[in-house]
């Protein structure tokens, strides 16, 4: 018997499968009666897709015996990966699933020179395609998570995500009831930032933030709803809440902002660490990020982010995550000569609130996009670089002019009427975009002479 196993494994049958865009193999390793002895995956992919990928395979029971990994001659961020998935024939199935969701959607969006480029929605309907999206956290919590071994934050975790997963745009927002513990949670946050925003965040949060307690319940005793601080957002400036179960790429996240969407969290933390959340979480979404996304200029400032990513190679979506980790997340701003907080990650930080704008123990530099853009930082502790920014409009100049240098075979502009991104190649593309443009300032100089 031992004789004619060795026999049969010296008649291995490698097979390689490579899937259309060239750049997926399965390797099934079989003996001549079929038996698997054991599949896998080569491909050249990002950091992020892996962590897809081995999503997959875990929902399907499958188990990963080995990866091996080496940057790849492509550049950017992508890895060369070896994922080794064992002898389970039924991973057959699994390795198709990954491919395909693997599978780069590109598009021809411009005629110079016939180049491809990553998708991108183009109608804001198309956002529904990132639903099951989410790179981490979710319904899955890390060892290190506050609420790792706490079965029922982690059932509550999938409630939530199940409730993101389903929703579909122009759907209302489903209303969530939180509990008691969740509420005293959010409360012990709330009461601690709001004593320190007179002084240390920006005119425009302190400006809105009665509004958000007369209209869209922010108090310490309730969480508010999404679907209530969206409508108010929306009769705003526009933007909208959309629910999401966990961490999004890069990509993905910065994709709903052109269309002024915000990818919105609606779990909490855990109880046990009211003031720390290793992930985003409504707190930091409600608190941190909402009360700017009501101001006229911060919001056309984001969607400038969000357009500016449409359609980008890998390399320089990174870059423009990290501008957005130094502005939107983490961003100051001098006003009247003092130091003020408008990034999230600080605004829904009681600890690094304080110590950004008060602290002699990092650093405050300049905003300078070109700089920003490659500056390293840490996602676990405070801070040790911040950018300081003159003032929104001042950002937006200096992010727009680092951006005319971007390599993109197109450009982009959003129709708020169809909620949707036109791409523009030909200059004639921009007559009826300056027609329309120009009805509206006659409209606005007509209502200028009339009140002179």
């Amino acid at each position: 018997m031992d004789a004619e196993i060795v026999s049969k494994k010296r008649k291995i049958d490698e097979t390689t499968r490579p899937t259309e865009n060239g750049n997926i193999y399965q390797t099934i390793n079989k003996l001549d009666d079929d038996i698997v002895l054991s599949t896998s995956l080569s491909f050249t992919t990002t950091l992020e897709d892996l962590q897809k990928s081995l999503k997959i395979i875990k929902e399907s029971g499958g188990n990963v015996l080995e990866i091996e990994s080496r940057l790849s001659k492509q550049g950017g961020n992508k890895h060369d990966f070896l994922v080794n998935l064992g002898d389970d024939e039924n991973l057959n199935d699994v390795c198709e699933k990954i491919m395909s969701d693997l599978k780069p959607v590109v598009e021809n969006v411009s005629k110079h020179g016939g180049e491809k480029v990553p998708w991108f929605p183009k109608n804001i309907t198309e956002l529904d395609r990132f639903a099951d999206r989410v790179l981490s956290y979710g319904s899955e919590l890390d060892a290190d998570h506050p609420g790792f071994t706490d079965k029922v934050y982690r059932a509550r975790r999938k409630e939530f995500a199940d409730i993101a997963i389903k929703y579909r745009h122009y759907e209302e927002i489903p209303r969530v009831e939180y509990t008691e513990e969740e509420i005293k949670t959010w409360g012990t946050m709330f009461n601690k930032l709001t004593t320190l925003y007179p002084t240390h965040a920006c005119k425009e949060l302190n400006a809105v933030f009665p509004e958000l307690v007369k209209h869209c319940d922010y108090r310490a005793d309730t969480i508010p709803q999404l679907s209530k601080v969206s409508r108010f957002l929306k009769r705003k400036t526009g933007f909208t809440l959309r629910p999401v179960a966990g961490l999004l790429s890069s990509r993905d996240f910065l994709a709903g902002l052109a269309f002024r969407v915000f990818h919105s969290t609606q779990y909490i933390r855990h109880s046990s660490m009211p003031m720390y959340t290793p992930e985003p979480d409504v707190c930091h979404e409600l608190i941190g990020h909402v009360p700017l996304f009501a101001d006229p200029d911060f919001a056309r400032f984001s969607q400038e982010i969000g357009l500016l990513s449409l359609g980008l190679s890998d390399e320089y979506v990174t870059k423009l995550a990290t501008l957005y980790w130094f502005t939107v997340e983490f961003g100051l701003c001098r006003q009247n000569g003092d130091l003020k907080a408008y990034g999230a990650g600080l605004l829904s930080s009681f600890g690094e609130l304080q110590y950004s704008i008060e602290s002699k123990d990092c650093e405050r530099r300049p905003f300078d996009p070109e700089k920003a853009c490659v500056q390293e930082y840490p996602i676990t502790k405070f801070q040790p670089v911040y950018f300081v920014a003159n003032s929104f409009d001042d950002a937006k100049e200096k992010l727009k002019s680092w951006a005319f240098h971007i390599p993109r075979p197109f450009h982009v502009h959003y129709n708020p009427y169809t909620e949707s991104v036109e791409v523009i190649e030909k200059k004639e593309q921009l007559v009826d975009i300056i027609g329309d443009l120009k009805s509206q300032i006659d409209n606005l100089q007509d209502i200028v002479n009339g009140m002179n």
